[in-house]
């Protein structure tokens, strides 16, 4: 075999096991935006025809466009439809999760403060099935004045603590400017090992969505988020947000390394006066920072991994042991909370998919006027699953993960999840 048959068929394999990575089901992960393949049917006016549409006709052509798309057979991972200049989209897929809690119950999906801690007493072995991680959503695409207006709306089931139909995207964005509720800027996703179990691997920026105005040139981006949100208010009598959060994030590769910096800054207040039991006044500044990175080692061995730091980041890291980013001390001061968090992971493409390994570690700084025997104060996990294709829009996967709480007091418990799934997107 040539030297030039031979990076050819490097080079293929390694194209095909990236497009295995890329439709993997990642949990709250951003690959799950762009995992379909659009179906185009288009159904416009005879070009020779240049007298305008009616409203009417218009409503007409989508109506029919829409019933075509969604009665369309083939193997094509979206449903897609040009009405005048624009395009829109229907995509999804259905999921079942089929779970089993060797020990105590975790949840529907995995609630790192669940296990129970040495010498409690519990019951163990629960199965659970749902299937709330389904999901449906319509994007839109025009070409606007040289450049391209996007809308996105999104949904899945997991409202209400499961079952309800929720908000996951609702935005825009054209000429790098985006609005609306989509992924915090704070997160690149880049150090996310794939997982099963829809809370994902812990350590790293949390893959929380939330309303923002975002700014986006190049490999940077800046936005101003919803303070209140994922990332947790003070835990105070009188909590308040006077200021969004400010985002800022850059990404880009070398080779085959990817990487991403974030920051997070926040004002963090609380101010209880005229309240029933009022403690006083004081704010104080929260931030955070992010490094995230992934490199292909070879054609089919990819690992990642990240460091998330911060004082008052709260909810924006994921599996954060205090989702509080600051509390009052016995003084009426707001003391910002330390925490720490790192994943490491890999996968091997192998077969029909992949094989996927990841650990984390989660941990807080918790102050001794803060400080109870029962907090946690740190998480530790692993996770392994294969999840692999044998068609087109369908995916099968298994997976199992470990879980250790540890408090304050020394105390530690752990407990183990066995996962399947079987997944039909559209």
């Amino acid at each position: 075999m040539s030297n030039d048959d031979s990076s050819n068929q490097r080079r293929k394999k390694q194209s095909q096991a990236q497009a295995r990575r890329a439709t993997n089901p990642l949990s709250n992960q951003e690959i799950q935006r762009h995992n379909f393949v659009f179906c185009h049917i288009h159904i416009q006016p005879n070009k020779e025809d240049k007298m305008e549409l009616s409203n009417t006709t218009k409503k007409t052509l989508a109506t029919a466009a829409g019933i075509l798309a969604l009665s369309a057979t083939g193997t094509a991972s979206a449903y897609s439809t040009s009405v005048g200049d624009s395009t829109v989209s229907i995509y999804g897929y259905a999921k079942l999760d089929v779970i089993y809690d060797v020990d105590n119950e975790l949840g529907n999906s995995v609630m790192r403060g669940a296990p129970l801690l040495d010498g409690q007493e519990g019951s163990r072995g629960h199965t659970t099935m749902h299937a709330y991680q389904s999901r449906i959503g319509f994007s839109t695409s025009t070409p606007l004045k040289g450049s391209e207006l996007k809308t996105r709306i999104e949904g899945d089931f997991y409202g209400g603590g499961g079952g309800e139909l929720r908000l996951r995207h609702a935005y825009g964005e054209w000429r790098g400017i985006l609005a609306g509720q989509t992924w915090t800027n704070f997160t690149s996703f880049i150090a996310t090992t794939p997982t099963i179990d829809f809370t994902g691997v812990g350590g790293q920026p949390l893959g929380h969505r939330q309303a923002q105005l975002r700014y986006t040139s190049g490999n940077f981006s800046v936005a101003i988020e919803d303070p209140k949100d994922r990332g947790g208010e003070v835990d105070a009598i009188g909590a308040k947000s006077q200021l969004p959060d400010v985002t800022v994030r850059y990404t880009d590769r070398s080779g085959p390394i990817k990487y991403s910096t974030s920051a997070v800054g926040r004002y963090l207040e609380y101010d209880s006066a005229g309240l029933a039991t009022p403690q006083d006044s004081d704010n104080t500044f929260g931030w955070g920072i992010a490094l995230e990175g992934s490199s292909d080692l070879t054609d089919s061995l990819t690992v990642r991994g990240g460091v998330t730091h911060g004082q008052g980041i709260g909810g924006y890291m994921n599996g954060a042991v205090i989702s509080s980013p600051a509390f009052v001390d016995s003084d009426g001061d707001l003391q910002a909370i330390e925490a720490t968090g790192g994943t490491i992971g890999a996968s091997l493409a192998l077969g029909e998919g992949d094989l996927n390994v990841a650990y984390s570690l989660i941990s807080a700084d918790i102050p001794d006027s803060y400080s109870q025997p029962s907090k946690n104060e740190e998480f530790n996990e692993a996770w392994i699953n294969y999840i692999w294709s044998p068609a087109e829009n369908v995916k099968y996967g298994i997976e199992a993960s470990w879980h250790k709480r540890e408090t304050v007091d020394g105390r530690s418990g752990d407990a183990t999840r066995l996962q399947g799934m079987v997944m039909y997107s559209f």
